[in-house]
């Protein structure tokens, strides 16, 4: 895996070939190391890759793919993969997901529930003390809080989850050599003993305003939903609300006073029906049904007696996990995409399965 792994972090770094087209290369290849293997005439005959990308790869500078990998080896840092099984699954359900991340810290890639908080970074009292009531609300569900560690928003939701013992993620944008802004290097050292920091580039890379939308896409991506707390109708924030509804994941707004502009980018999401509206804990619970029983009990289920084969295979799929992605289950059967979509839609139709953000499935009770 050490192997694989210098030459995924090789093509995660090749300029220009972004991260859809390192999945679709990886997909018809097989693996990173045979993709840098293959001549040019080759990789030019392969769908979208074309000259230039494949002139690029074969660029690919290796010197600072091994520095990198010395780094992370030397300060501990959690390199995921694309390819294992430990990758956040509801990130890997996002076509333009990185190949590679890091992570530093104890983090747990793949939570039971995992929410981002997000907002302005010139946020007032009123927005961080919604997030700490929300926050300590939300406890006894215990999900993982994720934000992007900026000012305000953001860090106030990563100090609630840290006072009230959650486990939270900061995704930044930026290598894990460095932390922007460096005030907040006490609460990411707090973050680290129960969650940590996560990141798709290099260290050593500088930072540019085009990182901070690449950062916000997998703070959108590894959560269920999103909450924006406080923003005006340009930012961050608004950013990764659209991100997140573009990724079919639930996004709810605080509202504001009706003449804040700390709550105009709220109030239009809401009124554009892309954001749920959001007043209180329990509208989260309840929207996002986490007060139902978190465990199924086997010999309470009865599968219908005329389940046919296909759904005789997915039912007791569900029953041996309580939650399973659409992905998961596609590992599980052995289906083709398109019959395992159509069971279990015919079973959500019939009420045996529910449907849950993110695409994933639990049996009803």
């Amino acid at each position: 895996m050490h192997e694989e792994l210098l030459y995924l972090l090789a093509l995660s770094n090749v300029p220009g070939l972004g991260p859809v087209k390192a999945k679709s290369l990886l997909k018809h290849v097989g693996s990173a190391q045979e993709i840098f293997r293959l001549k040019g005439s080759v990789l030019r005959s392969i769908p979208e890759i074309g000259q230039i990308t494949a002139q690029s790869l074969s660029q690919a500078n290796f010197r600072k793919v091994e520095k990198e990998l010395d780094f992370i080896q030397r300060e501990g840092i959690n390199a995921v993969t694309w390819s294992d099984s430990h990758y956040p699954q509801r990130l890997r359900q996002c076509d333009d997901s990185p190949i590679v991340l890091f992570g530093k810290g104890k983090i747990d890639w793949n939570p039971n529930k995992g929410i981002s908080i997000v907002g302005t970074r010139k946020c007032d009292g009123y927005g961080k003390l919604f997030c700490q009531a929300l926050i300590e609300a939300i406890k006894p569900h215990s999900p993982t809080i994720i934000s992007g560690l900026a000012h305000g928003i953001d860090a106030a939701a990563h100090l609630a989850a840290v006072e009230h013992g959650l486990p939270t993620l900061g995704c930044v944008a930026h290598g894990l050599d460095k932390l922007y802004p460096p005030l907040h290097k006490p609460l990411a050292e707090r973050m680290k003993q129960n969650g940590g920091l996560v990141s798709e580039f290099f260290s050593e890379t500088t930072i540019a305003p085009e990182m901070f939308p690449m950062r916000n896409r997998i703070i959108a991506g590894m959560s269920d939903c999103t909450i924006v707390v406080q923003t005006d109708v340009k930012g961050g924030s608004m950013i990764t609300a659209h991100i997140a509804q573009s990724y079919g994941r639930e996004v709810f707004a605080v509202p504001g006073r009706v003449n804040d502009a700390l709550s105009r980018g709220c109030h239009k999401l809401i009124k554009t029906n892309m954001a749920a509206i959001l007043t209180s804990a329990e509208d989260l619970v309840n929207y996002m049904q986490w007060d139902q029983p978190a465990a199924v009990v086997q010999s309470q289920i009865a599968f219908p007696e005329h389940t046919d084969s296909n759904a005789a295979i997915i039912l007791p799929a569900l029953q041996e996990k309580i939650e399973q992605t659409f992905d998961e289950l596609l590992s599980h059967t052995g289906m083709s995409w398109g019959l395992l979509n159509s069971t279990l839609l015919q079973l959500e139709f019939e009420g045996f399965i529910r449907v849950l953000p993110g695409k994933r499935y639990r049996l009803n009770k």
